[in-house]
């Protein structure tokens, strides 16, 4: 398996990463009713869902940045530079929001998303 793929495969588990923190020894959990559970919890549960959401939202963009950035013909080691950047930021993204940092986990997010119009041109 490339670097490529590995560092796509992570960002793809990303958002479960976070719905396990999310969830992860909550009082009460239900697994049958899961969204119902969630959309009751406060603080950093709450902030982790939402950075799951976060997660899921940011993944099309990523692969169709990649994937065409691939097929324009940009160079492998390059991009998977600029893919485990972004990863390491969606990461330090997750953290901050459950963290409650909102000033700093919006700043890290404009890195993502410009490292990700980065990733789409790539090859030019």
């Amino acid at each position: 398996m490339t670097t490529l793929t590995c560092l796509m495969l992570a960002a793809a588990l990303l958002p479960p990463l976070t719905a396990l923190v999310a969830k992860a020894g909550g009082r009460a959990f239900d697994n049958n009713a899961p969204r119902a559970w969630l959309a009751g919890q406060h603080g950093w549960r709450a902030r982790a869902d939402a950075a799951q959401a976060n997660a899921f939202e940011a993944l099309p963009f990523f692969y169709a940045a990649v994937l065409l950035a691939l097929h324009n013909g940009a160079a492998a080691a390059h991009l998977a530079w600029l893919a485990g950047a972004w990863l390491a930021l969606r990461l330090a993204y997750a953290g901050l929001y459950i963290a409650g940092l909102g000033t700093l986990r919006s700043l890290v997010w404009a890195a993502a998303l410009a490292l990700n119009i980065a990733i789409l041109f790539a090859a030019a």
